[in-house]
């Protein structure tokens, strides 16, 4: 252990600052429901873009993230895309403004502005809350174990055991600082709500920029004074059918990850993650905590906005750190330690670069961004699934007439609880790539097929989409033990195939949704797709109504988007490499894309 008696001030102080926010802002919170779930909807776009970064700058998938670069070089840019990071484009785009036009404040109780309130729109409401629910429970899950796995090689067990009364297993040391760091997270967020996450993901945000630009130009040094050796095709983003990355003579033990993670047929993987990417971000945003920004913002051109600052204010700061990181952790390799229980874990790539080539000084200051980045995710994900807990079930079906007091309580107890199932749960997980796999390809997944026929088909009801839903959400839960071994996003097909025929024979089992529920909607919310009938009906009673025929506009500007963001992604490592001539096209790119998206997007954005 090599922290100073300086990293521990700096990293004592940023925690003691959580408190503080959560107690400075608790009785702001505690006003209304809506001050506690969105903020009042009063804050800033650009507020709640910085917190929606800073809460996808998270140190499970930091960790994730210097390892794909460590192992994949350049075109370990593409794999986020098993998320998809572009659908982030998708919400800038067009669909954070028809969200953000609802007036809602989750994600079940907009169920109610597109199917209504019968048999059918309650059977989808609840099991949109059950969805959001078990997502968020993943999600805390995957950040419990990314932080105790995280913090362990920097406060060893051995230091700490003596003063402990009680013995700990090796294996679930990790677990036993997820569990106090977690504690953190909870005060600030279940004391302050939306308001204190926010101004915690601010503070987080500028301790990880800081520590972003230094950690870079230390790897740009290191370049310079180093032969950086790694395998042909390392340096490109570019592939064919097959990945052809042979760390033989090199660093053999990776060849042995590369072929774990299943994607040597990296063509075959990068066209199913366009297939399944393309209808993820086409079914919106999932009930989670980018969704909730997204219904905090003061209007849909600020939700656009928001949106689409995450991308500029994420990916060059985060991916300088990851460059600088990962490529430090090539050039020193001998130097890491990686192993874990007798085995390579490449899992510890970051935090043991971190331990190795962080100053002192800095490094306090870089472990408080990075304890901050778990606290953000980890409170942005509990304060959606509290807003689940206590909008869609405790005010909706126990107590609609509770008063302050009583909702404050329900969300206090909420969100204990749910921290307490997802602390068992990591217990269960083997890593994070484990959980991560299982959010993104299994999850994910399930979710697409009713949610993006309930934005574009005007047929669909609230039958179709509890019973896609359904037919998506149990191989999500089972297909792990059926096809064991197999990597989920080769599943995905299945699913989805299952998951359509539920909605299809569900939508056919009931009648349509009440007209008048669907021209509400259709005038509200204003979408593109199959929406014929409810757009001729509104237009004979309304014949100024503007129809949105901004299809061919917006798939325009989601790819010219995508092309935009992936650049922002690609320069920053080049810039690590000290690569001069593939970091200035990948600027130019950006730029061109910058310029085109202003003309296209930005000045046809809603008043």
């Amino acid at each position: 252990m090599r922290l100073s008696t300086l990293d521990f001030v700096l990293i004592i102080l940023y925690l003691c600052s959580t408190v503080v926010i959560g107690l400075v802002l608790k009785k702001r919170a505690q006003r209304s429901k809506k001050d506690y779930l969105l903020g009042g909807n009063t804050m800033p776009w650009y507020m709640l873009g910085l917190s929606n970064a800073s809460g996808m700058f998270d140190i499970s998938g930091t960790m994730w993230l210097v390892t794909l670069l460590f192992v994949y070089g350049l075109k370990s840019a593409w794999i986020p895309w098993l998320w998809p990071v572009f659908n982030q484009i998708f919400l800038m785009i067009f669909l954070s403004i028809w969200l953000r036009r609802s007036n809602v404040t989750t994600g079940a109780e907009w169920i109610g502005t597109r199917f209504g309130y019968k048999r059918g729109a309650k059977m989808s409401h609840t099991i949109v809350v059950i969805f959001a629910i078990i997502m968020g429970l993943g999600y805390l899950a995957y950040g419990f174990i990314g932080i105790g796995k995280f913090v362990e090689i920097f406060i060893p067990w051995e230091v700490v055991s003596p003063y402990i009364p009680f013995d700990v297993a090796v294996e679930y040391v990790p677990h036993l600082y997820g569990i106090v760091f977690t504690c953190f997270a909870v005060f600030y967020s279940l004391l302050g709500g939306m308001l204190s996450i926010v101004w915690a993901d601010l503070v987080q945000y500028i301790l990880m920029t800081i520590s972003a630009i230094v950690i870079g130009i230390i790897a740009m040094q290191a370049v310079a004074g180093n032969e950086l050796l790694v395998p042909d095709g390392w340096l490109t983003p570019f592939f064919g059918m097959h990945l052809d990355l042979n760390w033989t003579g090199l660093i053999g033990e990776v060849n042995d990850k590369i072929a774990s993670d299943g994607y040597s047929l990296f063509g075959i993987f990068f066209m199913m993650m366009i297939f399944k990417g393309v209808l993820v971000s086409l079914a919106g945003p999932a009930p989670n905590y980018d969704m909730q920004k997204i219904l905090s913002t003061r209007s849909p051109r600020e939700a656009a906005l928001m949106s689409g600052s995450v991308s500029l204010v994420l990916m060059p700061v985060r991916y300088f750190m990851i460059a600088g990181f990962g490529i430090l952790a090539i050039i020193y390799y001998d130097r890491l330690d990686l192993i874990v229980a007798g085995q390579i874990d490449f899992e510890q790539i970051l935090p043991s670069a971190i331990n190795q080539f962080v100053p002192m000084g800095l490094l306090g200051l870089l472990l408080a961004g990075l304890m901050a980045a778990f606290m953000s995710t980890f409170a942005g994900t509990l304060n959606a699934v509290q807003a689940y807990i206590v909008n869609d079930i405790y005010l909706k079906h126990i107590n609609p007439e509770a008063d302050n007091v009583k909702v404050k309580s329900m969300n206090y107890l909420a969100g204990l609880s749910m921290v307490l199932i997802s602390i068992l749960l990591g217990f269960y997980a083997k890593d994070v790539n484990d959980v991560l796999q299982w959010i993104v390809s299994g999850l994910y997944g399930s979710y697409v097929a009713a949610n993006i026929l309930k934005w574009y088909w005007w047929r669909f009801n609230g039958n179709g989409f509890f019973w896609g839903m359904v037919g998506g959400l149990v191989p999500a839960l089972s297909f792990r033990f059926i096809f064991g071994g197999v990597l989920d996003l080769y599943t995905f097909p299945l699913m989805l195939l299952l998951a359509v025929i539920g909605c299809i024979a569900g939508t056919y089992s009931a009648p349509p949704v009440d007209e008048r529920i669907l021209k509400e909607f259709y005038k509200n919310v204003r979408p593109w797709g199959f929406w014929g009938p409810i757009k001729d009906k509104v237009l004979s009673e309304d014949p100024q109504f503007k129809v949105n025929k901004d299809f061919k506009r917006d798939m325009f500007n989601v790819v010219i988007g995508t092309i935009w963001q992936t650049a922002l992604v690609i320069f920053p490592i080049y810039l690590v490499l000290l690569e001069a001539i593939p970091t200035l096209i990948s600027v130019m790119v950006a730029l061109i894309c910058t310029f085109i998206l202003k003309k296209t997007w930005f000045d046809k954005l809603p008043a």
